[in-house]
């Protein structure tokens, strides 16, 4: 499935994400050269709907259209399908951003096949732009905590989150081969989105290297991804009280990147509310009781905590996840103690 090209096709550059489709027939990887031979690897549009990327990369190549590029640049445009009609995934098709592991799909063979190709062109850095659908600051993430990643993300922004679960992303595997960041530009059709990402590619294309010195204290707040939520698939849900199972409070995705006091109202349950919302931590238990509890119908929380990605969107509650619970993570200023958090984080595997 995946087309490799050495140029830009003719007229590429002219079209928006629901166009692209009409130049390329699927997944294409394009390795553009440039004074420094080691590229940068730039993916968008692994969510057909997340238009971003794609509007900063078709403008950053159209500002070197009569310029070598300071760097080799290696671009991935993913789902070109879902792109065409602005939605995240089809239903037959997995998700384009959970495909980078084990698996054996055609579009899991897709993902081998580009770390292959930038192990094999020793890629400099690695660069996955993303949308999200509720309300959140633009912020990076990491699945390593070695400092040419923190400097990478912080790069963008001083907001900076670590996870490592899902582990089929691209940044994970990527972060096999070279400092590898997934950015999260707000949502999509911001201007000021798709300015700041055109920003951080060119600022990425300048650097000589990445400092293997620890980020300032003061330069980066890390947060840690504890557990991913989930609606149980029995379970209707909606944002406006008609009828549903859960009915969750309408500015749900306001919540993002607060810390949440212990007994903040949710949204409301009807029936069993044991099973009223899921949360899943690194290590795949469910552990929804810690955080959650019911008291009279009334979906609260059971300890401060911190949300990010609270969407009210509901197809991508249903195919991916209602958001995450994130904890203050301390900064690793050495290898032993960046070695123990990441032990820490994975359980008893190493995240190496």
């Amino acid at each position: 499935m995946l087309t490799i090209l050495e140029e830009l096709p003719a007229g590429l550059l002219e079209r928006d994400a629901n166009q692209v489709h009409e130049v390329l027939s699927g997944p294409t990887l394009i390795h553009l050269q440039g004074r420094r031979r080691e590229p940068l690897l730039v993916t968008v549009l692994l969510h057909g709907n997340e238009v971003t990327g794609w509007l900063a990369a078709r403008e950053l190549l159209r500002q070197y259209s009569d310029t070598a590029l300071p760097r080799s640049l290696s671009l991935l445009i993913g789902n070109v399908t879902a792109a065409r009609l602005a939605t995240r995934r089809l239903d037959e098709q997995p998700d384009y951003n959970r495909v980078w592991g084990a698996g054996d799909t055609p579009e899991h063979a897709v993902a081998r096949q580009v770390v292959a190709e930038m192990a094999e062109r020793r890629a400099f850095a690695s660069v996955d732009v993303h949308n999200n659908t509720g309300f959140n600051p633009h912020y990076a993430c990491v699945n390593r905590l070695a400092h040419p990643f923190l400097h990478l993300a912080t790069l963008y922004s001083r907001t900076v989150v670590y996870f490592t679960k899902p582990d089929t992303v691209q940044s994970l595997a990527m972060a096999q081969i070279c400092p590898a960041v997934t950015l999260e530009c707000g949502q999509p059709g911001q201007p000021h989105g798709t300015e700041h990402v055109l920003e951080y590619l060119n600022a990425c294309l300048h650097l000589t290297a990445l400092p293997e010195h620890p980020v300032a204290a003061h330069d980066i707040d890390l947060f840690h991804t504890v557990a991913v939520l989930k609606v149980p698939d029995h379970r209707s849900f909606g944002f406006r009280g008609d009828g549903t199972d859960i009915c969750f409070v309408s500015d749900l995705d306001h919540l993002n990147f607060r810390e949440l006091c212990a007994g903040t109202v949710l949204g409301w349950v009807r029936g069993d509310g044991q099973t009223s919302l899921e949360a899943w931590d690194e290590q795949g238990n469910e552990v929804g009781q810690r955080y959650f509890c019911v008291d009279e119908g009334r979906i609260t929380t059971a300890i401060p905590i911190m949300p990010s990605m609270l969407t009210l969107d509901i197809r991508v509650i249903r195919q991916d996840c209602l958001g995450y619970i994130m904890e203050r993570y301390p900064l690793p200023q050495s290898a032993a103690e960046r070695d123990a958090l990441e032990v820490r984080s994975a359980g008893s595997v190493s995240a190496e």
